[in-house]
C-alpha cells in the first residue's frame, strides 16, 4: 500500500538549481547548528569564504585594472545561499562579469559542489569525524524534503509513490552535464552514470574526500523521502570507480 499524499505541489516544472542549492545549505546550517552551534555556523562561512576569495582572485587576474573594485554581487556569500532568489541573483551577476572578460563562468551545478566541498572542509578540519556526521545528517534531511516533493509531484498527475513513477516524476533536470543509462528490470531499476557535474568539479578541485560525503546520502535519502519502502543500493562512486551504480528497489511493506 503506497503512502497517502495529501499536500498538493502546484508547479511540475524541474526545480532549478538555485532551489536546490538554498534548500541543500539551509538543511545543512540547521544540521551543523543543532549539534555545534555558532561555532559550526563560523565555519560554514570560513568555507564559503574560501570559495569567495577564489572568485575575487580569478576576477582580479582578469580585470584590466587589477585595482578596480569587485561587484560585490557576483559573490557567493554565506547570507545569499540560503534563499533561492538570491542564488540565482548572485549566479546571473556572476556569470555576466565572467562573460564580459571573455571567460567561461562555472555552471550552478558546479557552483553548488564547489560550495559544498569546501563548507565541508571546514567543518570536518574543525569538528572531524562529528562534522562528517553532520554534513551527511544535512544532506540526508535535504534528501528526504527531496523526495516527498517528487511523491507530491507523482500525486499531482494522479500517480501513486511507486517505483515505476519515481523517476518520471524527478525534481531535478538532468543536463548534458549528465550522462547516465537507464535500465528497467522487473524488480529494481539499474542507472549507470559516466558523468557528474558535481563529481567532476569535486575531482577538479581535488576535493574528493568532502564531496563524497554529499554522494553517501543523497539518493538514499531521496528515495526514503518519496517512500520509506524505496531502497537504493549505491555501490559505485564516479569519485572511486569512475561510475556510479545505482539500483532503486522497493521493499515489500510488512
Amino acid at each position: 500500500m503506497e503512502n497517502s499524499i495529501k499536500k498538493g505541489i502546484d508547479n511540475l516544472d524541474p526545480v532549478s538549481m538555485y532551489t536546490i542549492t538554498a534548500k541543500l545549505f539551509t538543511h545543512v546550517l540547521a544540521s551543523v547548528t543543532e549539534r555545534f552551534g555558532d561555532e559550526g555556523k563560523s565555519a560554514m562561512e570560513a568555507g564559503v569564504k574560501r570559495v569567495t576569495d577564489e572568485q575575487i582572485l580569478t576576477l582580479k587576474k582578469q580585470m584590466s585594472n587589477p585595482e578596480e573594485e569587485i561587484n560585490e554581487g557576483v559573490l557567493f556569500h554565506f547570507d545569499r545561499l540560503l534563499d533561492d532568489e538570491k542564488v540565482e541573483e548572485t549566479f546571473r551577476a556572476y556569470e555576466k562579469a565572467q562573460n564580459e572578460v571573455g571567460q567561461k563562468a562555472h555552471t550552478m551545478y558546479a557552483m553548488m559542489a564547489k560550495v559544498f566541498a569546501n563548507v565541508a572542509k571546514c567543518v570536518v578540519d574543525q569538528f572531524g569525524e562529528a562534522g562528517q556526521e553532520v554534513m551527511m545528517n544535512g544532506v540526508g534531511t535535504f534528501g528526504e524534503e527531496r523526495g516527498r516533493d517528487i511523491a507530491r509531484r507523482a500525486a499531482a498527475v494522479g500517480k501513486p509513490n511507486t517505483m515505476e513513477n519515481y523517476l518520471s516524476n524527478y525534481d531535478m533536470g538532468r543536463s548534458e552535464l549528465f550522462e547516465y543509462e537507464t535500465l528497467f528490470h522487473p524488480t529494481e531499476i539499474e542507472q549507470s552514470f559516466t558523468k557528474c557535474a558535481f563529481a567532476e568539479q569535486w575531482k577538479k578541485d581535488g576535493m574528493e574526500d568532502y564531496g563524497i560525503l554529499y554522494c553517501h546520502m543523497i539518493d538514499p535519502s531521496i528515495a526514503k523521502g518519496y517512500n520509506p519502502n524505496f531502497e537504493v543500493v549505491h555501490d559505485q562512486y564516479v569519485l572511486k570507480e569512475g561510475t556510479c551504480h545505482f539500483r532503486f528497489q522497493m521493499k515489500e511493506e510488512v
